[in-house]
């Protein structure tokens, strides 16, 4: 089946999660008024990615208000969210990702596996990967650098279990002195993507928040947008305006993949080429 996606390339203020609830619920409502079926939302998009904040702030999937106001948006519009959000699980936070249903029912949780070395203070090591059936297909949920495993381990791992559509809430920052002219962004994460997509024909959509870093380790770097999606021929179709202030709602129709059905061949037909 086919479907719109929307990838929501939104401002991110570190901290300040009512401000970044807010803004999420609008862009939401517009995606879904524009026709997406799926609205994909950037990494840690409630608190900011590694802001301070992270262990304090951090609220639970199961109660948490983060969570709740995203299943409402999810519900009021009938369509399906996946966000990046700072996630509480007892003592522990977590780097997470969450599947939210157009009935605004959880389908599944991602915990961030690779996390970067100054991450680690802010966030808990996730430790299983998952893949949440929906209307749409079978989607397999993956956060930032878990693309950049050796081998690509984890987006691998995901079509093996079964993806059709890998969605990947982002936050990519470089240096405030930055000059995409001279240093065009996103050659990793197509090197990442792409191949994958291609050898097991499935969609990869990444996508970031722009914006500043308000604190923690990366203070001061930008977060630049330039989110991207890759079709299961491998091919880029789409790619996001770069700059820390070039917000955008972007679309794409991610076309259905013809395959064989699931049995004896299904194994040999995901093999990587």
């Amino acid at each position: 089946m086919g479907f719109r996606l929307a990838l929501a390339q939104m401002l991110v203020v570190g901290g300040e999660p009512e401000r970044n609830l807010a803004h999420a619920e609008k862009l939401i409502a517009q995606a879904a008024r524009e026709g997406a079926a799926i609205v994909l939302l950037p990494e840690t998009m409630d608190l900011g990615w590694t802001d301070p904040c992270a262990r304090r702030l951090a609220q639970s999937v199961a109660s948490g208000s983060t969570c709740m106001r995203l299943r409402t948006a999810a519900r009021r519009h009938g369509v399906l969210v996946c966000a990046g959000i700072t996630e509480r699980d007892g003592p522990r936070v977590f780097n997470s990702a969450v599947l939210i249903n157009g009935d605004g029912e959880v389908l599944g949780v991602h915990r961030k596996l690779n996390e970067l070395d100054i991450g680690h203070a802010c966030y808990d090591q996730g430790d299983r990967l998952g893949v949440y059936a929906a209307d749409l297909g079978v989607i397999g949920l993956m956060i930032c650098s878990d693309a950049l495993t050796e081998g690509e381990s984890v987006s691998r791992a995901l079509c093996y279990m079964g993806a059709d559509v890998i969605l990947s809430p982002s936050a990519w920052a470089v240096p405030s002195d930055s000059d995409a002219s001279h240093e065009p962004y996103g050659a990793l994460w197509r090197d990442a993507y792409a191949p994958v997509a291609k050898a097991f024909s499935v969609w990869i959509a990444g996508v970031s928040n722009v914006g500043v870093i308000a604190g923690g380790p990366w203070a001061g770097r930008h977060c630049i947008g330039s989110s991207i999606v890759i079709s299961a021929d491998g091919d880029e179709v789409l790619t996001g305006p770069y700059g820390v202030s070039a917000e955008a709602l972007l679309y794409v129709d991610v076309a259905p993949v013809a395959r064989p059905a699931r049995g004896a061949d299904w194994a040999s037909y995901r093999k990587p080429q």
